[in-house]
């Protein structure tokens, strides 16, 4: 078999080795079933199981509280940009929003095409090279929820606080840092991700929801886009990406066999540390585009001194097996993304590779 490459893409992003192998494996054959899960019908009673253990698994990693519902749709986060002001926004009511990058300005898009849509507060104006501070943010009390997105992947900053919201109902895009860290899931009204960045591959959507926003939910929309069916039916409503399903199940039981989401959070820890102390070493020929406080454990964007020296970087950095490398074509320059999935020992070769480039020029 040909030489694994360090998969830095942003997503899909890298998957874990150990669920690779497994599920090569059992794909002719799940569990004695005589047929692979591709094949399983959804309603069988080997997928229910995958089906039920994936959540329950999701919610122990997680620290659910009763009172949640946990849905596997599909469509991405970029569905739930409009599935989520459907359901909660009624007439004259307002969904609250930070900007902090490309896709909160996504969400807020869908929001106003649905609804309607109040800026909180924005990082625009500098070019969203950081998160707004606390006192930069003011929250409407009579909004009908919070919104924010944790982890801004294009331009390389995360939130490493919780905003203060008062009494409003706090939901999230985690979609590129979700199982990365520890969080007091309690805080949540709805947490929204898509799989394929830290949980699974492409083509599945996870959505937590609290009981009473999924009972506040409208019931004059496509019953597609209602959570209240989608809980009811125990996200069976259609058929799911049952393979997705599967794949997040068997990640999930990767994540707890490597000690839980604390564990996952001491080797991201450790990753982004060296990363980022290798940038600010390099007395500026690599220069971090993100303000230090706000730098994002899961995407590092940077520049080098000029496009043609990132385009060498890029072509060198591949050769020597290390892909994904290339800025977003919005922002340009470098990024490294180092999902859960990309060990320390990844991030280590980048380290040394980047120093030897230096040395190159």
């Amino acid at each position: 078999m040909p030489q694994r490459v360090i998969n830095f893409n942003p997503g899909p992003a890298a998957l874990p080795l150990p669920v690779l192998e497994q599920v090569q494996a059992e794909l002719l054959d799940f569990e004695g079933t005589g047929m692979s899960i591709l094949e399983s019908s959804h309603r069988a009673p080997a997928f229910d199981a995958v089906n039920t253990e994936a959540q329950a698994l999701l919610r122990r990693l997680m620290g659910l509280p009763e009172g949640y519902q946990v849905l596997f749709l599909q469509g991405g986060a970029s569905l739930q940009f409009a599935m989520l002001p459907m359901n909660l926004l009624g007439p004259d009511q307002h969904g609250d929003y930070v900007n902090t990058g490309v896709w909160s300005g996504k969400a807020i898009k869908e929001a106003e095409i649905v609804g309607r849509a109040r800026l909180a507060g924005s990082g625009e104006a500098e070019g969203f090279r950081r998160i707004p501070e606390p006192d930069e943010v003011v929250w409407d009390p009579a909004a009908r929820y919070a919104h924010y997105t944790s982890n801004n992947t294009i331009y390389g900053t995360q939130w490493h606080r919780l905003p203060e919201v008062g009494d409003l109902p706090l939901i999230c895009d985690m979609s590129s840092d979700i199982l990365s860290r520890p969080i007091e899931a309690a805080r949540y009204a709805m947490i929204y991700a898509g799989a394929q960045k830290n949980l699974g591959p492409s083509g599945l959507t996870v959505v937590i929801i609290r009981d009473d926003l999924v009972e506040a939910g409208r019931a004059d929309i496509p019953s597609m886009l209602q959570y209240r069916i989608h809980a009811a039916k125990r996200s069976l409503y259609n058929t799911p990406n049952t393979f997705g399903i599967y794949c997040l199940w068997r990640c999930l039981q990767h994540v707890e066999r490597l000690g839980g989401v604390p564990a996952v959070e001491a080797e991201n820890r450790a990753k982004q540390a060296l990363l980022y102390a290798t940038i600010d070493a390099s007395e500026g020929f690599y220069r971090g585009t993100a303000d230090p406080a706000s730098r994002s454990w899961m995407n590092a964007t940077l520049r080098l001194p000029d496009e043609a020296l990132e385009q060498r970087f890029v072509a060198e950095a591949a050769a020597a097996g290390m892909v994904g490398l290339k800025g977003h074509r919005s922002a340009g320059g470098i990024r490294v993304s180092m999902y859960n999935a990309v060990p320390l020992a990844g991030v280590e070769r980048l380290v040394d590779f980047m120093q030897d480039f230096k040395r190159r020029g």
